[in-house]
């Protein structure tokens, strides 16, 4: 499982995504959320705006991303 460190209070799923490497674009990740194959602590999420925090998990494709405080 790969961390991600946030240096602010919250990452929008888009942009965590697109952070991770799981998305090259902020349309391939639109997409791939609306599709329902991103999954958040475990369950579908279609929303791309989310805010995730420290201890959030994001899956896609077999891939998983955990977010971590970065102060």
């Amino acid at each position: 499982m790969e961390k991600i460190l946030i240096h602010t209070e919250y990452i929008k799923l888009d942009s965590l995504l697109k952070l991770a490497g799981l998305a090259e674009t902020g349309g391939e990740a639109k997409l791939l959320v609306q599709s329902g194959q991103v999954q958040v602590n475990g369950e579908v999420c279609l929303m791309r705006g989310k805010k995730l925090r420290a201890g959030d998990t994001v899956s896609l494709e077999g891939r998983a991303v955990t977010i971590g405080a970065g102060r």
